[in-house]
């Protein structure tokens, strides 16, 4: 993968949020486990004109242990021949299995956090701050009971993004 500065990526972030989807990933060379995930954010964020990934994670999901754990993780964006892995990634606990290999990515640990080779675009964060939801912020109690019938609110991540690496131009300019 070759790396890029922020400020050359071209790409529609509803899309590759909502369709593409991302995987998200954490943990070391011993150790990582990664999920699918369809809630993110991408921006900037208090004044400092750095990009940032905010996600969300729910506290029954082995991966949270992961990027509780590290200061870093990744987020994967894979080519749309990924997507059955991918929704299996999403479904399965890598506390069970090692999906990952099922599924036969290859993790590669580097920049502190683990990313895929496979990956597209690989965005490596470096973990800032994090917030549990709270009922007590919603403002609209259809929210709660449509996305939080267990009350298992997830827990909010910001990363700054420190690297920025590509399979092909897709996403340059």
């Amino acid at each position: 993968m070759q790396e890029i500065h922020y400020k050359d990526m071209k790409f529609n972030p509803f899309n590759l949020i909502g369709d593409e989807w991302m995987l998200v990933t954490a943990g070391d060379e011993a150790s990582c486990n990664t999920m699918t995930a369809s809630w993110e954010h991408l921006g900037c964020l208090w004044g400092h004109n750095d990009p940032t990934a905010v996600i969300y994670l729910r506290p029954s999901r082995y991966t949270k242990e992961f990027v509780d754990e590290e200061g870093y993780f990744s987020l994967c964006v894979m080519d749309k021949s990924f997507k059955k892995q991918m929704a299996y990634l999403g479904s399965v606990s890598g506390r069970d299995e090692d999906k990952i290999g099922k599924v036969g990515l290859t993790p590669v640990y580097a920049d502190n956090t683990v990313y895929f080779e496979e990956a597209k675009l690989a965005l490596v964060c470096k973990k800032l701050y994090l917030s549990e939801l709270q009922e007590s912020g919603f403002l609209y109690q259809d929210t709660i009971d449509e996305n939080y019938p267990q009350r298992d609110f997830h827990t909010m991540y910001v990363g700054k993004i420190e690297k920025v690496l590509v399979r092909n131009d897709e996403y340059l300019k």
